[in-house]
C-alpha cells in the first residue's frame, strides 16, 4: 500500500484512489458530532449559494457551516462542534459548506474511488474503514486554513493517520500537545471572534471520540456523507 500526503485545495484535486480529506478545526469534527447526534446524512457543498438552493429545493433541512469562520446569516448553524454538541438532528439532512473541508470534498470527489471526510475524532475508525478494502493507494489531504495555507492540526492529523495505516501505535497525548503548541489554537480564545469557542478545540482534539468513519459517496451528482463502521 502506497500512502501519499497532500495539502490544500490543490492537493484535494490531485488525490486519487482511497482518499481522506482532513479538516480538524472544524468542519469534519462538526460533521462527526452532527452524525453522532442522529443526522441522517450530510450533503457537502462548495458555496453558500449551493447550500441555500438545496435547502429551498427540499434536498436538505438544515444549513450548517461558515465563511471566514463566521456562520452565514441565512444558515441554521455555524461550523462549531461545541454549538451542536447537544442538538438532536432527529434523522434530518444537513447541508454543510465550509471554506476548507467541504470544498476539499467537492474537489476530490471526481477522482477518488473511495472518499472519507476525516478528523481526529474519527481517526482510527477512518483507518479501519480504509484498510477494510485493502487499498493499493491511499491519499491523505490536509486542508489547512481556507484550503490555502497549511496548518499544524491538519498536517499532524495526516501524519497520525499515515502512522496508523502503517500499523504503528498512536501517541494521542503527543498529537494533542503538538497541535496545542501550534499557532491555530489562540484564535479560539479571541473575544473578538465569539463564533470560535475554546470548547471547539477540546472536542476536535478528543482523538477517537467516535467509532465511525464519515464515508462520502456521490448521490444525484452531490457528495453525501454518512457514518460507516468497520470491525
Amino acid at each position: 500500500m502506497k500512502i501519499s500526503i497532500y495539502s490544500l485545495l490543490e492537493g484535494a484535486a490531485r488525490a486519487t484512489d482511497t482518499v481522506a480529506v482532513i479538516d480538524v478545526f472544524r468542519a469534519f469534527s462538526t460533521a462527526a458530532v452532527a452524525l453522532a447526534n442522529s443526522a441522517a446524512r450530510i450533503v457537502m457543498v462548495g458555496s453558500v449559494e449551493d447550500a441555500l438552493v438545496l435547502r429551498k429545493a427540499g434536498i436538505g433541512d438544515i444549513c450548517m457551516g461558515e465563511v471566514g469562520g463566521k456562520p452565514p446569516p441565512e444558515f441554521d448553524f455555524g461550523n462549531s462542534p461545541f454549538e451542536i454538541a447537544s442538538a438532536d438532528f432527529g434523522g434530518k439532512t444537513i447541508i454543510q459548506r465550509t471554506s476548507a473541508g467541504t470544498r476539499g470534498i467537492v474537489a476530490a470527489a471526481t477522482r477518488a474511488e473511495r472518499l472519507y471526510a476525516a478528523s481526529l475524532v474519527t481517526a482510527d475508525a477512518t483507518v479501519r474503514a480504509m484498510l477494510a478494502r485493502s487499498p493499493d493507494q491511499v491519499s491523505l489531504v490536509a486542508m489547512g486554513d481556507n484550503g490555502r495555507v497549511r496548518t499544524d492540526e491538519d498536517e499532524v492529523c495526516a501524519i497520525h493517520l499515515r502512522n496508523r495505516l502503517e500499523g504503528r501505535p498512536s501517541d494521542r497525548e503527543a498529537v494533542r500537545r503538538l497541535i496545542l503548541a501550534g499557532g491555530e489554537v489562540a484564535r479560539f480564545h479571541d473575544p473578538a471572534r465569539p463564533y470560535l469557542h475554546p470548547e471547539d478545540v477540546e472536542i476536535a482534539l478528543d482523538i477517537d471520540r467516535y467509532d465511525f468513519a464519515i464515508r462520502v459517496q456521490i448521490e444525484n451528482g452531490r457528495p453525501v456523507a454518512r457514518p460507516e463502521r468497520s470491525v
